[in-house]
């Protein structure tokens, strides 16, 4: 597995961004089996940003149903990563 598969997408919900104002952090979705040393070092080289401080929280799967079969939607894991004062991560610049 790549370093760069370690983290999926940037989370982008109502919390997300108000930590991100507030905080200077940035919420990403990342594989379960990361760890935040990994993670730190993924980010630091694909963003060139300075990360102070990786939170993680993990997550089950929610069961679905489809009639009569029950069904598992996969275990995932959120990271909310504190960046250095100065640096930012711009998820929606170009738009």
């Amino acid at each position: 597995m790549s370093a760069e598969s370690l983290v999926i997408a940037p989370l982008v919900t109502e919390k997300g961004t108000i930590v991100g104002e507030k905080n200077n952090q940035v919420v990403f979705r990342v594989r379960p089996t990361a760890n935040k040393n990994q993670i730190r070092h993924v980010i630091e080289d694909l963003f060139k940003v300075k990360v102070v401080k990786i939170r993680t929280a993990n997550f089950l799967g929610k069961e679905r149903r489809r009639g009569r079969t029950i069904g598992r939607r996969p275990n995932w894991k959120k990271a909310y990563i504190t960046l250095k004062e100065g640096d930012r991560i711009e998820i929606f610049e170009g738009l």
